[in-house]
């Protein structure tokens, strides 16, 4: 796929692998979503979303993704929030600090190998009050839990996938967490963008089936409890419909 982007015109043009073109005025949801897309596949070869932090963590997350997600938790307002995969721990104080806002709420974050120096940060956070850390794999049966007992009788529960991004892993976690969410209730399963992005520099070609959002396609596809759905957006006055995002297709909502 070849993308042209002509300011000059005010045309975006994207010609498919077989050389046939389509043409949009660049003020239009089409032409922005084309460009979007290059700007995604930009954005992945230079490791764009390493580049910010939330109150003083490092947050590897697109930062439309975080605000999408953001207005979900608004609108939901779960008591807990679990998410696999800690990294830096971020994405945990993001959460913790709207909770804060909210003034109700707590995040829960499980972790295969913290980094000592990312444990003493978080340790140290303002935002520690409001986090639980689980020491694990975020598949393991004694994992799963802990989780759940850190979860608590009644409590409304929201889970995001954000650890190991492989099918596998991520269809195995979809099925141990998904009973811990209540109906009506989502799990988020993060970086489906792999699939597009198996034949960049940083992509591998496995990706276009070893990735997070064939994982939640295979999830809903057998356990009819689940089905894929976009939230509506809390407010929009413009043209744009669709998410620019790294995490495609990734709402899991729980509706049985």
């Amino acid at each position: 796929m070849k993308t042209i982007i002509d300011e000059t015109a005010g045309i975006v043009t994207v010609l498919d692998a077989a050389g046939e073109a389509q043409s949009w005025p660049m003020a239009s949801a089409e032409a922005f979503a084309a460009a979007s897309r290059a700007w995604l596949r930009a954005g992945w070869d230079v490791k764009h979303v390493y580049s910010f932090t939330w109150l003083g963590r490092p947050i590897i997350q697109l930062p439309e993704d975080m605000f999408r997600l953001q207005e979900l938790i608004h609108a939901e307002k779960p008591d807990v929030l679990i998410e696999t995969g800690v990294a830096h721990g971020g994405s945990l104080v993001f959460y913790a600090s709207l909770f804060e806002a909210m003034g109700h709420g707590r995040v829960i974050g499980v972790e295969l190998a913290l980094r000592p120096a990312n444990r003493a940060a978080i340790d140290a956070h303002p935002m520690r009050r409001r986090i639980d850390l689980v020491d694990g794999s975020s598949t393991a049966p004694e994992t799963v839990e802990q989780v759940r007992a850190l979860i608590g009788d009644g409590a409304r529960a929201m889970v995001v996938l954000d650890s190991n991004h492989s099918f596998d892993h991520v269809l195995a976690e979809l099925r141990a967490y998904g009973p811990l969410v209540p109906v009506g209730g989502y799990l988020v399963a993060a970086d489906g963008i792999m699939r597009d992005m198996a034949e960049a520099p940083r992509g591998r070609p496995e990706w276009v089936r070893d990735n997070p959002l064939e994982a939640a396609r295979r999830f809903v596809a057998e356990d009819p409890r689940f089905v894929l759905v976009e939230p509506d957006w809390a407010f929009n006055e413009g043209l744009v419909r669709e998410r620019v995002t790294y995490w495609p297709s990734c709402y899991v909502r729980r509706v049985a």
